[in-house]
């Protein structure tokens, strides 16, 4: 399709020109600052200082292990979750379906800080069973970020599984059960090759997460190396000093993405299964002690991944003696100190939180719209561009940005700006995806009859197809809040003083041992995500993960 120079490829222009300065040149630095020597000539000293290096060796083969083993766990969860969901029904089943995507969007300082509130070395649970002689293994290390990590991403199998379930014809299985083939190995030949590619689709996803994970590899690795918490480490250590080090580490967690993601698509594309659409089996009732067994067991799986919500709660709002929390014994003094005594760190959330919301929405409406209803190269292009950061991690994209406009006649670095940036761009594909999800449905003959009544192209989009996007900006306006609000792993890379923000807050927090402040923070930062959640569902019937 040709795309209309006014206003359209005007707009297409400016947009190209705002993601390629704000997301490609900061890439491009990054990447032409790892192969800069200290003379400022071509050099690859980078890479081999990290070659040389033992624990950056070792770190890299730490991460890769995690990731591998988090994708295996979350796999062995969030398989069999879905598939009793999609195929059995039991009491409760309702809620048990939904109640999973919560845990999206719990933010991950909480999850780690709340869970080593419960199993830390002054843990609840921890000093409970020390108490009647059981000693538990250290919550630190290999322990806790593997379950930590497999609470937290489960969720993206289960989806995936889920859905390809439920769009699964049951008629395939029934004529392999009238051939005479056993149940079991019906299923083998025929569900799990029609399964395989939403499951592997999912797991690169929850794996390129792990890798870029750094909330809960900071709280929870211990003396663990991993490279995103190395990643960071470097940057701090070399703030205002040589950036190649850390660069070079940040290509090369780019270049686990990238890999992965070229994998992911050479066997997806063979592995993909065309099917027309038919009747999903129906679901099997349990009863009596099999409807307990699948009742409890998903329940107890719901249970433990939303317990950091309960928990971090109950602990705001616990009496606490420095790193002590005296549990039993309640007390508002931490949430006093963090709305009182210390409220910057809600006070910028909220700020950049809006900040991001506005300019992402804004931004991500109008792209959505030309790469789907005014494609050509250029919106192609546009939209590729658009998804970029997803694949890069967060501390990544905090260090070039910083990096970026840290001199030059454009300086946002130590400034609100710079924090809005990062929220705007790590976030943007999530606004983006949501506010697309309605477009597909939307004729175009409603705007070329607004048009050939005299309404110009620019009042048409205004008047007529904004209205109608109407849902899924709201539904894109409420992810982008609370997944910018919940942002730690950039914005810690680019705040300095006085733009403190709650996720940071609490990391620093609970790295200084101080849980009760931690815990009050961390139940204003539920707050603030959470009500947006209640408001939508019920004043706007939105439906939050539609678009995904």
């Amino acid at each position: 399709m040709k795309i209309q120079w006014w206003p359209w490829g005007i707009l297409t222009a400016i947009s190209l020109a705002l993601l390629l300065f704000f997301v490609l040149y900061p890439l491009g630095v990054l990447f032409g600052n790892s192969v800069t020597g200290q003379d400022g000539g071509f050099s690859l000293e980078g890479f081999q200082a990290l070659l040389a290096d033992s624990q950056y060796v070792e770190a890299f083969g730490n991460t890769l292990i995690l990731g591998l083993a988090v994708t295996v766990c979350t796999v062995l969860v969030g398989v069999p979750f879905a598939y009793m969901v999609a195929r059995y029904d039991f009491p409760l089943k309702n809620l048990v379906a939904i109640l999973p995507v919560l845990t999206i969007v719990i933010p991950e300082i909480i999850v780690g800080q709340s869970w080593l509130l419960i199993l830390g070395n002054n843990g609840i649970l921890t000093n409970l069973l020390g108490d009647a002689g059981i000693s538990l293994p250290s919550f630190y290390g290999w322990t806790g970020m593997l379950f930590s990590m497999t609470l937290v991403y489960y969720t993206y199998i289960y989806l995936g599984v889920l859905a390809a379930l439920r769009g699964f014809d049951g008629q395939l299985e029934e004529a392999g059960l009238s051939l005479g083939t056993p149940p079991f190995l019906t299923k083998l030949r025929v569900l799990v090759p029609v399964l395989l590619p939403a499951v592997l689709v999912n797991a690169l996803v929850v794996f390129t997460l792990v890798v870029g994970n750094f909330a809960l590899a900071m709280l929870l690795g211990s003396r663990v190396p991993l490279l995103s918490v190395m990643t960071y480490n470097t940057f701090v250590s070399e703030m205002g000093g040589s950036p190649t080090l850390q660069s070079a580490m940040s290509v090369v967690s780019i270049a686990i993405v990238a890999i992965v993601l070229f994998f992911q698509k050479r066997v997806v594309e063979r592995k993909v299964y065309t099917m027309t659409q038919g009747r999903a089996p129906a679901a099997v009732r349990v009863r009596s002690w099999n409807a307990m067994l699948y009742t409890g067991g998903v329940g107890l799986v719901i249970f433990i991944s939303l317990l950091p919500l309960i928990v971090v709660f109950i602990a705001a709002f616990t009496k606490t003696s420095g790193p002590v929390m005296q549990w039993g014994q309640w007390s508002l003094a931490s949430m006093q100190r963090a709305l009182h005594g210390a409220p910057e760190p809600i006070l910028n959330s909220l700020k950049f939180a809006s900040l991001a919301t506005v300019l992402g929405v804004a931004f991500a409406v109008l792209v959505s719209y030309l790469t789907i209803k005014k494609r050509s190269a250029s919106t192609q292009v546009l939209d590729y561009i658009v998804v970029l950061p997803l694949t890069i991690s967060g501390t990544v994209l905090g260090i070039a940005l910083v990096q970026t406009f840290n001199t030059g006649w454009l300086v946002l670095a130590g400034t609100s700006g710079i924090m809005v940036l990062c929220y705007t761009v790590r976030r943007l594909p999530f606004a983006v995806r949501n506010a697309s999800s309605v477009l597909f449905n939307i004729p175009e003959s409603i705007e070329e009859a607004s048009i050939s009544l005299g309404v110009s192209p620019l009042m048409t989009f205004f008047k007529v197809v904004l209205p109608a996007m109407k849902a899924s900006i709201i539904s894109a306006a409420i992810l982008m809040w609370l997944t910018t609000i919940s942002e730690l792993s950039a914005s810690i890379v680019a705040y300095s003083g006085g733009l403190e923000t709650m996720p940071i807050a609490i990391f620093r927090q609970v790295d200084g041992g101080r849980l009760g402040m931690a815990s009050a923070y961390g139940a204003a930062l539920v707050t603030v995500i959470v009500l947006p959640i209640i408001v939508s569902v019920k004043a706007f019937r939105i439906k939050l993960f539609s678009g995904k």
